[in-house]
């Protein structure tokens, strides 16, 4: 309210004050502006001094272009210093002003130029005037821009009087330098004209007079009355008058105009100076209305103040007194007192508080007194509302609804409390509260079940000292994770139990960063675990099996998963001999002690079935009912295998007395292929021999008593010749198919000469040309080979005159470490696919009945390749012939003729 007063007493001067502020304002604005401009007419005098040296320059260098010589060259050399100096000044000046910058550039720009091309004598003097010509008229209109500005109307009357003049001057400067060039140039030469100057001049300085004071205007005319000035007029008139007359020399020109220039200058300083006047009076004053606009301010503003508070001491002091109470009594301050006492307004709302304060200390004895009861667990107490009246009763019968409430969730609470303890007690997985230190705060029971340890053991270390070393890291990491305030699912490490065992848990965790603790639960998943390692071992096993490899490989392999699932090292397999002996066929490469002084092995074959002894166990491995062996796993370090390790034991035995079955079928399956071809190749041979013994000797035979009858036949039959030739001829033929039916089933040639010649003889042969590179000994190789590898170029070569469409076929046979290599390639068409029933399907049976292997690649448009590689031991290097070759290549020759060599079966 004093406030409000204040404002009340300060409304009716408010207008006044404010047209006082105004005026004052404005005069500081026209004092700041007037100082602007006085700092920049510093500029404006920089700039005119500089157009003045511009332009002793300009005549300097046009002289010294005239009428070069060392004294041009000194006055020259004057004239740059005294334009450099000037130029640097303006600049300074400019740079204190802020602005303008870059006109100051471009006249250094302009100016450097000029004299750049001057120095390099690449310019005439027309080109030095104009580009000094053209330097001074910016330097002209910098001038023209820094006076602009709004300076007061009697400053700004002498600074169009200042500018004036300047540009007269420049005006008076560019006409001395044109009637230089003319009165330099050679008669007959074309003159320029001047006549645009003193134009200009003159109505620079009628502007001049115009805006001049009084005495600025007496100085002009003195100045214009010298005789330099009466010989600058009489000169003008000559040349507007035209004419013959006799021009004045270079020098006298220049050194009259340039008097006339000077005395011009002083108009200009004398304007400078009445400008730079000007604006000083002009800041004073301005300033000096500002002040006293200031002072008439703050002496208003004193008396106003004055009334202002001598009001709000009447009034404001008890409406003050009663709002500090009422702020003390929303602060929750009963000891604040309101003193004032009055029959007025005031004092009627003083009393009120008074009462007010009086029964909000009884409203918050009650709720005290209802607070303690909650904390004592007192929440049958209830507050007493017939003491109040109108809305504090209700605050209270509210209040005693709300302690009702509170009850009835206390009991809520406590039978929720009971239930959740009944769940963490009874929980079958591992439920506990943890710090982010690493210790257990709490665990339920479940935790002695699962690892053993008493909870007094858990709670008193740090949980890291029970987990597995090698899952440390991670857990640390995932503790890490829980302090940043994520969610940690699926987590798995495995803890020690009380046997030195470990048990695998899998954690859900959550934690609580603002209290530090995490709420987690884990479960036992040992069993799962190995219940899966077991199988991806057993699959591992099957795998090997399926895939046929060699036993004693196998029996290696089984003893590392073994070991692997077991966490030992000393793991084997082990076979029975006949003679009582026992061989250890495989082990995790720390084999358990010596078979015949480890017990379990003993106990295996005496018995017959699993067994266990102290740290170790075997299972039997029965193959047809016999006992061919045992599988044997015995714990590290004096420890104890784990429960149902037989067990375990026995599906490996099952796999490997499947190995074995198959390895015998193999075996097997093989030794009856072997007997097959061998029988079929047999009877090829008899039969064979019983078409060259039996049915070609007939024919022989028949041949030869045919060519007796045709001897014996009568002069003139010649029918009867006719039909004797024709059933020779028959047998003729009959003999050549029994022949060729004859090769195909064996030929001769691979009995006698072996297989080289047998593959030359086939090479000749071929339809499609044949590169041969036989890299084989001389000496024979086992029969089954050479029929085995015959047959294959046999059958390949005729494969790929049917279908390769191939211009040549490579056969490399190579014999290296027991075995016979062909490789056989064309680069026909490709596309052959054994398994679609073609011929290669009876090479590749007949190749596997030896031990050997048959690889197809036949991609289509690359051709086809068969690699074939045959079993066959290494030969005697002893038996070869003194000076015959390790192998030999051949191709057959262009035109050779096909067939047997000499000696063959039918000769």
């Amino acid at each position: 309210m004093g406030t409000k007063l204040l404002l009340l007493a300060l409304l009716p001067v408010g207008v006044l004050l404010t047209l006082t502020v105004v005026s004052a304002a404005g005069q500081w604005r026209e004092a700041a502006q007037l100082r602007d401009f006085d700092r920049s007419t510093r500029v404006s005098f920089a700039a005119g001094t500089l157009a003045d040296a511009l332009a002793q320059e300009r005549l300097a260098t046009m002289l010294d272009t005239l009428r070069p010589g060392p004294q041009a060259e000194e006055r020259l050399a004057d004239a740059r210093r005294t334009a450099s100096a000037a130029l640097a000044e303006a600049g300074r000046r400019t740079d204190e002003e802020g602005r303008f910058e870059e006109r100051m550039a471009e006249i250094r720009t302009g100016l450097a130029e000029v004299r750049r091309d001057h120095d390099a004598r690449a310019v005439t003097v027309d080109h030095v005037a104009g580009g000094f010509g053209a330097v001074i008229l910016d330097v002209v209109e910098l001038v023209a821009a820094v006076e602009s500005r709004e300076p007061s109307a009697f400053s700004r009357s002498v600074a169009d009087a200042h500018l004036s003049m300047i540009q007269a001057t420049e005006a008076a400067g560019a006409e001395r330098s044109e009637l230089v060039i003319l009165f330099a140039a050679p008669p007959g030469a074309p003159s320029p004209t001047a006549s645009r100057w003193p134009a200009l001049e003159e109505a620079r300085l009628d502007t001049f007079r115009r805006t001049a004071s009084g005495p600025l205007k007496s100085r002009l005319e003195k100045v214009l009355s010298r005789p330099e000035s009466a010989f600058v007029r009489e000169v003008r008139d000559q040349l507007a008058a035209g004419g013959s007359w006799r021009y004045p020399t270079v020098e006298r020109w220049a050194e009259a105009a340039s008097a006339r220039m000077d005395a011009l200058r002083t108009v200009t300083r004398a304007a400078e100076e009445e400008l730079r006047d000007s604006a000083s009076d002009g800041v004073s004053a301005a300033e000096t209305r500002a002040w006293r606009d200031l002072a008439l301010f703050l002496l208003l503003l004193a008396v106003v103040t004055a009334f202002a508070l001598a009001l709000r001491r009447s009034i404001g002091r008890p409406l003050t007194e009663v709002a500090d109470g009422a702020q003390a009594l929303a602060a929750g301050d009963f000891s604040y007192g309101i003193r004032h006492h009055g029959h007025d307004e005031i004092g009627t709302v003083a009393e009120s508080f008074r009462e007010l304060r009086g029964t909000v200390e009884r409203l918050t004895d009650e709720v005290r007194a209802m607070t303690q009861a909650v904390d004592g667990d007192r929440l049958d107490h209830r507050a007493e509302p017939a003491q109040f009246e109108g809305a504090w009763a209700q605050l209270l019968e509210g209040l005693n609804g709300t302690m009702t409430s509170i009850a009835q969730l206390h009991g809520r609470r406590k039978e929720a409390e009971r239930e959740v303890e009944n769940l963490f007690t009874l929980s079958a997985d591992l439920l506990c509260i943890a710090d982010l230190k690493g210790y257990f705060r709490r665990i339920n029971p479940a935790f002695e079940e699962v690892l053993g340890h008493p909870p007094e053991v858990v709670l008193g270390r740090p949980f890291m000292e029970l987990v597995h070393e090698e899952d440390r890291a991670r857990t640390r990491a995932a503790l890490a994770r829980l302090g940043d305030g994520e969610e940690v699912f699926r987590f798995e490490n495995r803890y020690r139990r009380t046997d030195g065992t470990y048990c695998w848990l899998q954690w859900n965790a959550r934690s609580i960063p603002e209290k530090g603790l995490i709420h987690a639960a884990a479960r036992d998943v040992t069993e799962r675990r190995r219940v899966q390692s077991e199988q991806s071992a057993l699959r591992r096993v099957a795998t090997l099996v399926a895939q046929g490899v060699p036993p004693e490989r196998l029996f290696g392999e089984v003893a590392r998963e073994v070991g692997r699932l077991l966490e030992t090292p000393s793991a084997a397999v082990v076979r029975y001999g006949a003679d009582g002996r026992v061989t250890t066929v495989g082990d995790a490469g720390a084999a358990p002690r010596a078979p015949h002084e480890e017990p379990a092995v003993t106990a295996v074959a005496d018995t017959g079935k699993p067994v266990r002894t102290g740290d170790a166990a075997g299972v039997p491995i029965v193959v047809d009912g016999r006992l061919w062996g045992a599988v044997i796993a015995a714990a590290p370090g004096g420890q104890e295998l784990p429960p149902g390790s037989e067990k375990r034991l026995a599906a490996f035995t099952e796999l490997i007395v499947s190995a074995i079955a198959n390895a015998d079928s193999r075996a097997q399956l093989a030794a009856s292929r072997a007997r097959v071809v061998a029988a079929s190749d047999a009877s090829r041979r008899r039969i064979e021999r019983d078409l060259h013994d039996g049915v070609q000797q007939r024919l022989v035979s028949l041949q030869l008593e045919l060519r007796t009858a045709e001897a014996l036949a009568p002069a003139g039959s010649d029918e009867l010749l006719e039909r004797l030739a024709h059933m020779g001829r028959g047998l003729q033929d009959a003999f050549d198919e029994l022949q060729r039916l004859s090769r195909g089933i064996h030929p001769a040639i691979l009995s006698k000469g072996g297989l080289g010649p047998a593959l030359r003889a086939l090479a000749r042969r071929s339809s499609v040309p044949v590169e041969l590179d036989l890299r084989v000994p001389r000496a024979r190789l086992p029969e089954p080979v050479e029929v085995a590898a015959y047959y294959v170029v046999s059958e390949a070569l005729a494969n790929t005159a049917k279908h390769a469409n191939a211009n040549v076929v490579t056969v490399q046979v190579t014999r290296e470490r027991g075995a016979v290599e062909l490789v056989i390639a064309d680069d026909g068409v490709g596309g052959a696919e054994p398994a679609r029933g073609s011929g290669l399907i009876g090479l590749a049976d007949r190749v596997e009945a030896i031990g050997g292997t048959l690889h197809v690649n036949s991609r289509l448009g690359n051709g086809t390749s068969l690699l074939v590689r045959l079993p066959a031991p290494a030969d005697d290097p002893g038996s070869r012939p003194p000076g015959e070759r390790e192998g030999e290549s051949g191709r057959r020759p262009p035109g050779e003729r096909e067939g047997e060599p000499s000696g063959g079966p039918w000769t």
